[in-house]
C-alpha cells in the first residue's frame, strides 16, 4: 500500500514538473504576472499616492483638426496700407540728379503696408482685431480663407486694450463662437489661428501658460491670457481657440528679443473684447470711469521708507485739480485699498475697477491716510481719451505680434 502511494506521488510530481517546463517555454508571461501580483500584495515600505489601474491611461486627443476647421473659416487676413509719401524733392526733377540717385520720389511715395489678422464674430459682418494693425490705416483689405476679398472700414478703437472693431459688407459670412473665460484653467490645450509672417492662414498649438497676465507695460488695461502656442508677427488680431474651436482671445504680442516666437505670446480675453466690440458697436467709443489720480503701487519697499503700516494698495502720488478725485477730498499721500467693496491690491487693479464703474455715478472710496482709515465718496468722471501718439511711436517696437 505504501509503494503504490510513493509510486502515485512519483507520477504526479513528475506531471507538475513538466507542466511547468512547458508553460515555462511556451508561455513565460504567465509566470512574470504571478510574479507582479505577489509584488502587488507586499506591504509598501512608505505610504504613497498611486494611481488606481487603468485611469490616466485613457486615449489621448490625437488630432485637433474639428476644432480648427470649425474656427479657420471665421478668421481672415487683414492689410492695411497708409500713405507714406514724403514731400518731393525739389531735385527729382533734374534728370543728371535722377541719373544718379534715380527716381527717389517715386519710392518715397510707395505706400506702407501692414500685415495683420481678425475674427469675425457677427454675420452682420464685424471684426475684431488689433488696434496697431489698422492704426493710421486709409485703406484696409480682408480676405477671407475660403478666398473672398473685401474693404473694410473701421467702426472704432480700443488704443487702451488695442483692440479695433472693423466692418465688412458680405453676405454668407462665417462666425466664430465665443468661449467662456471662467472655464479656462491653466494647462488647456489652446491654438493659435493667424497669418504669420504673410505666409498663409496657420494653426498653431500650445496650453496656457498663465492668466490675468499685468504690468507688462503693453497696453494701459491688461488681463491677458498667456500662452506658448507659437505667434508671429502677422497673428496679431487673430483667434487664439480652445480644443472645441470656441474663441478665448484675440492674439495680441508677443515676449521677443528676436522679432520671432520664443514661447510666450499673450492674448487679450474673450471676455474683454466682448465688452469692447458691444461698446464701440453701440455708442462708437469705450467710455471708461475716471477719478483723475496718479497712482502707484505700494512696495515693501515704499511702505518702510514712509512707515506705513499698510503693505498693499495703491499710493496717491498726484491728483488732478478740479478733478473727481480732488472734488471728494483725496489727497497724496493716500493709500487707496478699496472702491465699492472691492479690495484694491495695486494700480492695476484701481484702473481696472474704476474703469468698470459708470460715469456719473457716486463710488465709495476706502482709504488710509496716515494710517488712519477714511472712507470718502466720489462722483466717478468720464476717462478722458489717450493722447496720439506721434507715427514714429506708432511703429513696431518687436513685441507686438504683427
Amino acid at each position: 500500500m505504501l509503494r503504490r502511494f510513493w509510486l502515485l506521488f512519483a507520477q504526479a510530481v513528475t506531471v507538475l514538473l513538466a507542466l511547468m517546463f512547458i508553460i515555462a517555454t511556451l508561455k513565460p508571461q504567465w509566470l512574470q504576472r504571478q510574479g507582479q501580483f505577489g509584488k502587488q500584495l507586499a506591504e509598501p515600505i512608505v505610504a504613497l499616492r498611486e494611481v488606481a489601474p487603468g485611469i490616466g491611461n485613457g486615449p489621448l486627443e490625437s488630432s485637433y483638426a474639428d476644432a480648427a476647421q470649425k474656427a479657420m473659416p471665421a478668421v481672415v487676413n487683414v492689410f492695411s496700407s497708409k500713405d507714406g509719401s514724403l514731400p518731393p524733392d525739389p531735385r527729382a526733377k533734374d534728370p543728371l540728379f535722377r541719373y544718379f540717385f534715380g527716381d527717389r520720389n517715386r519710392r518715397q511715395q510707395e505706400p506702407a503696408a501692414n500685415l495683420g489678422s481678425g475674427v469675425i464674430v457677427s454675420s452682420e459682418g464685424y471684426i475684431l482685431t488689433n488696434q496697431h494693425v489698422v492704426d493710421g490705416a486709409d485703406q484696409i483689405e480682408i480676405a477671407l480663407a475660403d478666398g473672398r476679398t473685401s474693404e473694410a472700414k473701421v467702426i472704432g478703437v480700443d488704443p487702451e486694450t488695442d483692440l479695433a472693431v472693423l466692418k465688412v459688407n458680405m453676405t454668407n459670412l462665417p462666425t466664430i463662437t465665443l468661449g467662456r473665460m471662467d472655464q479656462t484653467r491653466v494647462g488647456d490645450v489652446v491654438l493659435a489661428i493667424g497669418n504669420p509672417f504673410g505666409v498663409g492662414q496657420t494653426v498653431t498649438m500650445g496650453i496656457v501658460s498663465a492668466l490675468g497676465r499685468n504690468h507688462l507695460g503693453i497696453n494701459t488695461f491688461e488681463n491677458f491670457i498667456q500662452t506658448d502656442a507659437p505667434i508671429n508677427p502677422g497673428n496679431s488680431g487673430g483667434a487664439l481657440v480652445d480644443i472645441h474651436g470656441n474663441l478665448l482671445g484675440i492674439n495680441t504680442a508677443i515676449y521677443s528679443r528676436s522679432g520671432g516666437s520664443l514661447g510666450i505670446g499673450f492674448a487679450i480675453p474673450v471676455s474683454t473684447a466682448r465688452s469692447v466690440l458691444e461698446s464701440i458697436i453701440t455708442t462708437g467709443t469705450v467710455t471708461r470711469g475716471w477719478i483723475g489720480v496718479e497712482p502707484q503701487d505700494v512696495t515693501p519697499e515704499i511702505a518702510e521708507s514712509f512707515g506705513l503700516e499698510q503693505k498693499t494698495g495703491a499710493i496717491v502720488a498726484g491728483v488732478l485739480k478740479g478733478g473727481p478725485a480732488d472734488k471728494a477730498g483725496i489727497k497724496p499721500g493716500d493709500i487707496l485699498v478699496g472702491v465699492n467693496g472691492q479690495d484694491i491690491t495695486d494700480t492695476t487693479r484701481l484702473l481696472n475697477v474704476i474703469a468698470q464703474i459708470k460715469p456719473g455715478t457716486d463710488a465709495k472710496v476706502h482709504l488710509v491716510r496716515k494710517n488712519k482709515e477714511l472712507d470718502l465718496t466720489v462722483m466717478i468722471g468720464k476717462r478722458p481719451p489717450p493722447p496720439k501718439q506721434s507715427s514714429s511711436d506708432d511703429d513696431d517696437q518687436g513685441d507686438d505680434g504683427g
